[in-house]
């Protein structure tokens, strides 16, 4: 290399420096760092497309982040990160230049497919750690003249460094915020729990008292007062029930805090039971909107391995959330029925709600997820997931404006004692 040329590299790389450094410290999420860092890449080395991918540790996988181009592929796009280009480089820590991807067998053509984009050469560079722990990969592809080279490698060396000490930087921002919020959350549940003693004790004190009134009061009218007392009992009955699912949930939020959360505990359960308690606990909510809950196949469903606390938070999350989506006159129904020989039950919840656009749907299960109700966090169907998967189950969703929506659940009669988060695609 003559020291023209030299020189002119040298100052390539001090601007990529210059420009990544200023870019990137001035944002403090992970979704702005990675936009900027690529956003710079592409513009340093003159590249038509690219893509940032990130780690994930639990299904070890590459997952796609973020991409720019004609075709950008969707976020959230994955595959196992022992394979492709992208994989070899994670696994070597060590940047490939590609001149013609047609003459490299570890070329994804899949992922070419996906996106309709035709990759034609390539550069592939690590994120590192400053430990040296690989966190995920940049890719740039196509360059706009002539093809790209080693010295397109060390400019983008600079600007994958910076990046991923930015993504790092961003992460530990984001934890302490989280940190701060658990904090928070272990306050306001102590209050919580303080609040719902009184509730507790008076539904108690009511229920005895409501016994000594209907004993005294005249018998004139024995059927309607046999319902009315029925009905108090019903609702004393529910409001005391769902105190004491909210003073456990307040205690799981205090254990999260202290860094105890427990795994689930694991019972014989009937799922019919928790079917009937989530139907119970909404019957009011569902009457009031003129909405008719119901259930087929769910009785017939043998005795399975579960945590009946939680999966009633599952159900009751998906059940609640689709009353705010079905109009007047609507339904919402729990289905369920064995599969794969017995070992596994397919249980869909479906309602005769709204639907949900692509844009709603593709975020659920996330906590990127959209709420539509008023005051919503969009979480429900986060932890749904979570609840599911900690029974090693799956779940997945199908939705259309205007057609409702189906939730499927399959779950297994019998759980493994370890587990291990597997990559689901609704």
């Amino acid at each position: 290399m003559n020291p023209s040329n030299q020189l002119d590299r040298k100052e390539r790389e001090l601007e990529a420096a210059r420009r990544i450094s200023q870019a990137l410290f001035q944002h403090l999420s992970v979704e702005d760092v990675v936009e900027q860092g690529l956003k710079i890449a592409l513009e340093v080395v003159n590249c038509r497309a690219g893509s940032v991918l990130l780690a994930n540790p639990e299904t070890k996988e590459l997952v796609f982040y973020h991409s720019i181009g004609d075709q950008p592929l969707k976020p959230g796009t994955a595959f196992p990160w022992t394979q492709g280009i992208a994989g070899s480089v994670f696994a070597t820590g060590e940047p490939v230049v590609i001149k013609d991807v047609k003459e490299d067998q570890r070329h994804l053509e899949k992922i070419d497919q996906l996106s309709g984009f035709h990759t034609r050469d390539l550069i592939a560079i690590p994120l590192n750690r400053w430990e040296g722990h690989p966190i995920g990969v940049l890719e740039v592809m196509n360059k706009r003249e002539d093809r790209l080279n080693q010295d397109d490698v060390a400019i983008l060396m600079i600007i994958g460094a910076f990046t991923a000490l930015a993504i790092e930087q961003a992460r530990l921002f984001q934890e302490a915020k989280l940190a701060e919020v658990a904090r928070i959350l272990g306050d306001i549940g102590h209050d919580v729990k303080n609040m719902l003693m009184p509730v507790m004790c008076g539904t108690s004190l009511l229920r005895d008292e409501m016994n000594d009134v209907f004993a005294d009061l005249p018998a004139f009218d024995p059927d309607k007062g046999r319902a009315s007392y029925e009905l108090c009992l019903e609702v004393i009955g529910m409001v005391a029930n769902n105190a004491k699912r909210i003073q456990e949930r307040v205690k799981e939020i205090a254990d999260c805090v202290k860094g105890l959360t427990s795994p689930p505990r694991f019972a014989p359960c009937k799922l019919h039971h928790v079917i009937a308690s989530v139907f119970d606990t909404l019957k009011l909510a569902a009457q009031e909107k003129g909405i008719s809950l119901a259930h087929e196949g769910i009785l017939d469903l043998p005795v399975m391995q579960a945590d009946e606390s939680r999966l009633f938070n599952a159900f009751y999350n998906l059940v609640n959330n689709a009353i705010s989506e079905v109009p007047k006159g609507g339904s919402i129904t729990i289905t369920g029925k064995m599969e794969a020989m017995g070992k596994t039950v397919h249980v869909s919840v479906i309602d005769t709600g709204r639907g949900m656009p692509a844009e709603i749907r593709d975020t659920l299960f996330t906590t990127r997820a959209i709420s539509r109700k008023q005051g919503g966090t969009g979480l429900g169907t986060k932890i749904v997931k979570d609840v599911i998967e900690a029974h090693s189950g799956v779940i997945g969703v199908e939705s259309e404006v205007n057609r409702g929506t189906v939730f499927h659940i399959h779950l297994p009669m019998e759980v493994a004692t370890t587990f291990s988060s597997d990559h689901v695609s609704s």
